[in-house]
């Protein structure tokens, strides 16, 4: 089951959220046929999305986070919203690089140097849309750095994902832990301790800890209670209607020349793969809404 816990330390100081997202992203390995490294690193940011994405206020609200690098990986795109649905992909899911010397999931690599772009849609004219450089590919380091620089807000990041040897998903989750105005600097010394004496994310999962007990670790001493559990979920909403008004987007002279073609076109979703067929006749239809 996934799950995310939303929780504030007693004295209103500090806000956590804890997450617990193998199942989701179970869902999008096998979607997208990932190897292990683009796994590690679509699972990470799934698991952030999903985290940011329950932090929204409207129900229409939207975040996107988009790593570009110049590394294999090519990149890695997510978006979520205020319910905890989320879906992603990354540009090259077939990527395979060595492991690191300590035995451990390259994902810095495969990412390499980039930016990291944070679109938040309340539904406004414009949309918020912050960006970062890459500080290290490693996604939670890069959020982190996103949150002190763009929104100025003390956060810190922590996210894991453990492939098993079956290339399913063992263990995966993470953490965000977040200063409130008037933390004091004893709350903060605190953080600092339990987030310096806590074991990486995957070992704690790995080890039989629930996201509680984790909330319990990082929140030590301050006293964590749990405002909400949310369970969040891998879910692709496109339809055949969205993918027409995308065809209408790329202008009348491409779908003419798909006419021209005189085959039925074939268009498949970046999220959840489903794919969708237009014939001919179809795309005449498409194209008189585009000259509307």
């Amino acid at each position: 089951m996934n799950r995310i816990l939303r929780a504030t330390s007693k004295n209103n100081e500090v806000r956590a959220f804890v997450a617990e997202t193998k199942d989701l992203v179970n869902t999008a390995v096998k979607i997208h046929r990932t190897t292990p490294v683009a796994s590690a690193a679509l699972g990470r940011l799934l698991t952030a999305g999903a985290i940011m994405g329950i932090g929204l206020k409207g129900t229409k609200d939207l975040i996107t986070i988009s790593i570009k690098g110049d590394g294999p990986l090519g990149g890695v795109l997510v978006t979520t919203d205020s319910n905890g649905y989320v879906k992603g992909y990354v540009n090259n899911p077939e990527v395979d690089i060595p492991l690191k010397e300590n035995g451990k999931l390259d994902v810095s690599s495969a990412i390499g140097k980039g930016t990291l772009t944070v679109i938040r849609d309340f539904g406004l004219k414009e949309p918020y849309i912050g960006q970062v450089e890459l500080v290290s590919g490693e996604i939670a380091d890069d959020l982190t750095y996103y949150y002190a620089s763009s929104e100025q807000v003390p956060s810190v990041i922590a996210l894991g994902v453990l492939v098993d040897i079956d290339l399913t998903i063992k263990e995966s989750g993470g953490f965000m832990i977040q200063l409130l105005p008037g933390a004091t600097e004893e709350t903060i010394q605190t953080i600092e301790k339990n987030i310096y004496e806590i074991p990486s994310v995957t070992t704690m999962f790995t080890e039989g800890l629930k996201a509680e007990d984790i909330l319990g670790r990082i929140l030590n001493g301050l006293e964590p209670k749990v405002h909400e559990i949310i369970q969040p979920e891998y879910k692709c909403n496109c339809n055949r209607k969205k993918v027409e008004k995308a065809i209408i987007g790329i202008g009348k002279k491409d779908i003419q020349e798909m006419i021209d073609d005189g085959k039925t076109i074939e268009t498949n979703c970046h999220f959840c793969d489903k794919t969708y067929n237009f014939t001919i006749d179809e795309l005449k239809v498409i194209l008189e809404k585009a000259d509307k």
